[in-house]
């Protein structure tokens, strides 16, 4: 599963209970690794809506997940960590996780084993940076074989499968103008690994896709947070992996029977409004390009367009990022304490 974005309050979207929709959730996930005996449940990053969710929401929770019969390995997505450094995991609710050995998160070069029964899987994950879907998507997107390419990520010789979560922006075709991601063309023909699991793009991939006996599977985020169209269309889902030696890879998707029907949990009030104010940003987004050439908003975004347009050397955007992050904690630490 990915992109869950526990929070304690609900989007202005919704029409119900969010938190208690996802705990359901959750709920019938859990109960689906017992049910089919699983080896483990993988997660593809924003376990958490925002990096300092408070701590009675996290407790309830992680109350449900404590209760999966197996351990949880997954990645940091660019929700769970402050100004898009994954550095600043170690401070937030997705790092206590990891502490608890609640949430065994998985960092560039490392590799998780599952071994039953002489099978032998390798897991390895790439989590959410400023420089991805920017920078050589080989070093993030695939599984290279060992010793080739000094990928962060290789397959192991005794690997009989290897499983990759990568939280980014990976696409079956181009996205708008002016937002960084990697198309799957550019993946598929270079990775070795069995299993390439997409995150970050909610509405998710439009089907399994195989290529050369490898899959390629984005099963979209198991929540609704907005009120866009394609919210409206795909399934809350999860991805049941069937591994056996010298077998190939099986797989079906499970929709959950927890999550109510679009109509009943999303606003459609707010879709008019939200489309609204998405046609004026579009215009103000054009109207300053003329002058700056900034086609998105996000402050980390428009440092990085900054530091590309003006040769800014590598280390000093990587310390304004840090103080961006540093900047975020501390506003975060001020809410807390005006509460």
């Amino acid at each position: 599963m990915t992109d869950t974005h526990i929070r304690g309050t609900s989007p202005q979207s919704r029409l119900d209970d969010f938190p208690q929709a996802l705990l359901a959730k959750l709920q019938e996930v859990v109960d689906l690794a017992r049910e089919h005996k699983v080896a483990a449940i993988l997660h593809g990053g924003d376990l958490f809506d925002r990096p300092d969710v408070a701590p009675a929401v996290t407790l309830e929770f992680m109350r449900v997940l404590m209760q999966a019969p197996c351990p949880m390995y997954g990645i940091a997505g660019n929700h769970d960590v402050f100004g898009f450094n994954p550095q600043t995991v170690s401070r937030t609710m997705l790092g206590l996780f990891d502490g608890f050995g609640l949430f065994r998160l998985l960092r560039p070069g490392e590799v998780a084993w599952l071994e039953e029964a002489g099978l032998k899987v390798q897991v390895t994950g790439q989590e959410f940076h400023a420089e991805i879907d920017r920078r050589n998507p080989v070093l993030d997107y695939c599984v290279l074989p060992a010793g080739q390419g000094g990928s962060l990520h290789e397959r192991h010789p005794e690997a009989d499968f290897a499983i990759h979560l990568t939280h980014g922006m990976l696409l079956e075709k181009t996205f708008f103008e002016g937002v960084a991601h990697t198309l799957l063309d550019a993946v598929m023909a270079h990775t070795v690994a069995d299993v390439t699991f997409g995150g970050h793009y909610h509405p998710g991939w439009s089907k399994a896709l195989p290529v050369d006996g490898r899959w390629f599977i984005n099963p979209g985020s198991l929540v609704r947070l907005g009120n866009q169209s394609a919210d409206y269309r795909r399934p809350m889902q999860v991805v049941l992996l069937e591994l056996e030696p010298g077998e190939p890879v099986r797989h079906r998707f499970i929709p959950l029977r927890s999550a109510l029907p679009a109509d009943e949990v999303l606003d459609r009030s707010q879709q008019e409004s939200q489309m609204a104010r998405e046609r004026a940003l579009a215009d103000f987004i054009q109207g300053i390009g003329d002058a700056s050439q900034f086609e998105v908003l996000e402050v980390q975004a428009i440092m990085e367009r900054i530091a590309e347009n003006s040769g800014v050397p590598t280390r000093v955007r990587e310390e304004a990022l840090r103080r961006l992050g540093a900047a975020q904690e501390e506003l975060a630490r001020g809410g807390e304490e005006s509460a």
